[in-house]
């Protein structure tokens, strides 16, 4: 008896050292909560639009743009996300039509501890998770909260506007796709998981301008230069942006401080000069962009001589 307690004692340790591997990032969270995060959070007022059939993709993305204040419904997001081949989204179709609609789309670490830093400030996360018992069935959720002493997540998923998960049971569907996870937030914000990852965020935010409306696009760049003041590449998308809106007057004060950083930078010399000269300031234009074409070596060389000649043309003189 003794000797069969044993065995069964063992078994039981090995099986529950298999259902530890099996959840390895909530063991983690036992000795490793995020600073910062509440032990409990729930983001009550996040909108809910039940889902059709395979309509979760539009049903969770209309979810965070309508928490972010666009009044939108999952049906209009059907014809944008949809894929009917495939029954169902893809994941960059889901971040390419968050921008469409001139929001940052931002791919989140695949932790735990990210998803709970998300939701801790403020942000819905959409989640990717294989809901299916003996097949394979792909689900897109909004996590709005969680309570860690219960175990328990806050769901918005399905046809249910509080679902509740443990803890373990979400972290078994939503790793089989790799942790999948994003945000898509006003150009005003940006991502608590993204705050010390400025290039991260510039290319969220470069990617986001491809197709954006300028004025979302230009509230973007501002937002990353207020958090990062040097960084050139949105300074100069800053500007092109305003430009854009006929805001030659902003173009020209964000790429007069951006030189001021940059004193050297060629493509902010030939920029500045571009967008002088159709202020109608060809004399200031052609004296900048004089400084630019210096520099023989540089790389935008092409660019700078292009706007000389079209400055000159301005001016009545010949290029």
């Amino acid at each position: 008896m003794i000797r069969r307690r044993s065995v069964v004692a063992g078994g039981a340790l090995a099986a529950l050292a298999g259902c530890a591997e099996l959840v390895p990032q909530t063991l983690l969270l036992r000795s490793g909560w995020p600073a910062g995060v509440p032990r409990t959070v729930e983001l009550a007022d996040v909108p809910f639009f039940p889902q059709e059939d395979y309509q979760c993709g539009p049903a969770a993305l209309a979810t965070v743009l309508a928490h972010g204040g666009e009044a939108v419904t999952a049906d209009a997001l059907v014809p944008e996300v949809y894929l009917p081949a495939r029954h169902g989204s893809l994941q960059v179709e889901m971040l390419a039509t968050a921008r469409r609609h001139g929001r940052v789309a931002w791919t989140l670490p695949p932790r735990y501890t990210a998803l709970l830093r998300e939701v801790a400030a403020g942000n819905p996360v959409i989640v990717l998770q294989d809901v299916g018992l003996l097949w394979t069935q792909w689900h897109y959720a909004v996590v709005v909260g969680f309570d860690y002493p219960s175990g328990t997540l806050y769901l918005r998923s399905g046809t249910q506007r509080r679902r509740e998960e443990p803890f373990t049971a979400f972290e078994r569907e939503w790793m089989k796709g790799d942790y999948w996870a994003m945000v898509a937030l006003p150009p005003g914000r940006i991502a608590a998981t993204a705050q010390d990852d400025e290039q991260g965020w510039l290319a969220a935010v470069l990617a986001m301008a491809r197709t954006a409306p300028p004025a979302a696009s230009a509230q973007a760049y501002a937002t990353l230069l207020s958090r990062w003041p040097a960084n050139l590449p949105a300074a100069i998308g800053l500007a092109n942006s305003q430009a854009a809106q006929h805001d030659e007057a902003g173009a020209i004060a964000t790429l007069q401080q951006a030189r001021e950083r940059h004193p050297q930078s060629v493509i902010v010399m030939n920029n500045l000069a571009q967008v002088l000269s159709d202020a109608g300031r060809q004399d200031e234009a052609l004296a900048l962009i004089d400084q630019a074409a210096a520099d023989a070596d540089s790389p935008f060389s092409a660019e700078v001589r292009a706007t000389r000649q079209s400055i000159l043309r301005r001016m009545g003189r010949k290029p």
